[in-house]
């Protein structure tokens, strides 16, 4: 491995190898009857890109027709009355020491006690997370040296075992989208982007970046604009879908580069298409993450053939972009100057 890459850069490589750490050490025991117990509802819970990772969860269990709420754990904390008995609460916590998920699985649990179901999702088996839940689900994705790369990644296929529970996919079918999904994204991983990119971004005298998705591809929107900020000391914002025609579009022009993310040609929804379209037409760059190409976008591909791979390997584009964009703002790749890899604070 190179000596001239940053830790954020190595992690970056070594998401692969995670993906395969968590694929052979298998499911969860025990995470099949706990899920299919007949819970009342399910609140999906946690902070930053933990939280954002239970997007595609929350869509998928509310298409199933569940009652599914999906909340961050701050604002968890400021209404517990959500929580109801025979509730099932899905938090997750990278580090399972996050500040507030673990406050509010604590309190959760005081009030409550075994009248829920709690079921945190973490790296740490040692942690807060993990000793207040009734089941531990272990990521698997080795130490990480700074911004979310490979926890994100195995949070993400985490989640989408836990999903197929509930839909009743076999096991064996999840492992096989996962191990496809650990196949592609070790292909993205290694397509570094052409080195002017954050250059190009960051060009103007006043330059604002948005990250936008729809549907699933939300998460990755988001995961984007977190990171990017944490990565690259980069102001930038994540749009949930249309939410960016509502005010937002008003900065649109010279100098806005929009992120549009999950840009899919197998997308029977074309609003993410007209909204490039748009922003094209009054002067704004465009760069789609996906396969969608237009007259004056950038298309970024992610080789992605399904939904997981699609969220997996957008994830990578956009750390390579962060990346890019870090370079291009002179600090260093990933490095918390005022932060902390974990926030534990209230």
């Amino acid at each position: 491995m190179s000596p001239q890459l940053t830790p954020f850069e190595q992690d970056m490589l070594a998401q692969p190898g995670a993906l395969s750490d968590l694929l052979g050490a298998g499911p969860t025991a025990g995470a099949d009857d706990f899920i299919r117990r007949g819970w009342d509802r399910v609140v999906l819970t946690g902070m930053g890109s933990s939280h954002f990772a239970g997007i595609p969860t929350w869509r998928a269990l509310t298409q199933l027709g569940l009652p599914c709420w999906l909340v961050d754990a701050g604002t968890l904390l400021e209404t517990p009355e959500l929580v109801t008995p025979n509730t099932l609460v899905i938090a997750t916590s990278q580090s399972g020491a996050s500040g507030e998920v673990v406050e509010a699985t604590s309190r959760l649990r005081e009030r409550w006690s075994s009248r829920i179901g709690i079921l945190g999702i973490t790296a740490d088996a040692t942690s807060p997370l993990a000793d207040t839940a009734d089941l531990a689900v272990l990521l698997h994705s080795g130490p990480e040296a700074t911004v979310s790369t490979k926890s994100y990644l195995n949070t993400l296929g985490v989640h989408h075992r836990l999903t197929g529970i509930f839909r009743q996919t076999s096991a064996s079918e999840l492992d096989d989208e996962l191990a496809g999904a650990t196949e592609q994204v070790a292909v993205v991983v290694q397509n570094r982007l052409a080195a002017d990119i954050g250059s190009t971004m960051l060009s103007a005298a006043a330059p604002r970046l948005v990250a936008v998705g729809k549907r699933d591809a939300t998460a990755t929107a988001l995961y984007a604009a977190l990171i990017m900020k944490e990565a690259a000391k980069v102001a930038v914002e994540g749009f949930v879908g249309g939410q960016f025609r509502h005010g937002p579009f008003e900065l649109a022009g010279e100098g806005m580069t929009a992120m549009l993310y999950g840009a899919e040609t197998r997308e029977d929804d074309t609003s993410l298409n007209r909204l490039a379209e748009d922003l094209l037409s009054v002067g704004t760059s465009v760069i789609l993450v996906g396969d969608v190409e237009l007259p004056g976008a950038r298309t970024l591909p992610t080789g992605g053939r399904n939904g997981l791979e699609s969220l997996m390997t957008g994830a990578v584009v956009a750390q390579h972009l962060a990346v890019e964009v870090a370079h291009a703002n002179g600090v260093q790749p990933g490095a918390f100057v005022f932060g902390n890899k974990v926030t534990t604070t209230l």
